[in-house]
């Protein structure tokens, strides 16, 4: 065919009717092409083709459901171990608190034992005389009223006085019961240089003596 020369148009070709497009070599009219409308093949993990897909993982309950329910079960009998034992305390918190002994009604150890009374200085004196004295200085001793200086004894000059409630000094009926209760405080105490003075109620010397 001869083709005309460069720079002018060429002669259209006449055309057909339109055929559709072109078919792939090999499939039939009316049938879908290879591989339209399909997935691709998603292949074996790892990217190695052609492998099958391994099935989802199930966790851990799921493959192990034994052991869950023993584990829940003994979590359970824990849980009310516990709350028995926390029952059982209070009681016993609650029965030691009722039994527990009053404050108020406990009584000191010192109640239980009187501590003695000290015994005055006049006291001691008649004591010593009802013990170890005649009848007449015991009777003597019943008129006895205050002791003084009889808790002295430095060993050189010791001095005591002894208060009765006779009447009349030395020149009264009771000088003699002075002399009595001079001897019987001899007797009690010991001096190497003491003087113990009797007196009548009124204040006056009823009689001395050394002891």
């Amino acid at each position: 065919m001869t083709q005309p020369p460069y720079g002018q148009p060429q002669a259209e070709q006449p055309q057909g009717p339109y055929q559709g497009p072109p078919q792939w070599q090999g499939a039939q009219p009316g049938q879908p092409q290879p591989g339209w409308g399909q997935q691709p093949h998603q292949g074996a993990p790892g990217g190695f083709p052609g492998g099958p897909v391994p099935p989802p993982k199930r966790s851990w309950v799921a493959r192990h459901k034994a052991l869950t329910i023993v584990g829940g079960v003994f979590a359970f009998l824990i849980v009310i171990g516990i709350a028995a034992g926390g029952d059982d305390s209070a009681d016993t918190k609650a029965d030691t608190v009722a039994t527990a002994p009053d404050k108020a009604d406990a009584k000191p150890a010192s109640e239980d034992k009187p501590v003695p009374k000290k015994l005055s200085q006049a006291d001691e004196f008649k004591a010593f005389i009802n013990e170890n004295g005649t009848a007449a200085e015991k009777a003597a001793a019943k008129h006895i009223v205050k002791v003084q200086g009889a808790d002295s004894d430095n060993g050189i000059l010791d001095s005591a006085d002894v208060y009765t409630d006779y009447p009349g000094g030395m020149m009264g009926p009771h000088q003699g019961d002075g002399k009595l209760l001079a001897s019987a405080f001899a007797d009690w105490k010991d001096s190497q240089n003491g003087l113990v003075t009797i007196y009548d109620k009124d204040g006056e010397l009823l009689s001395n003596g050394n002891y």
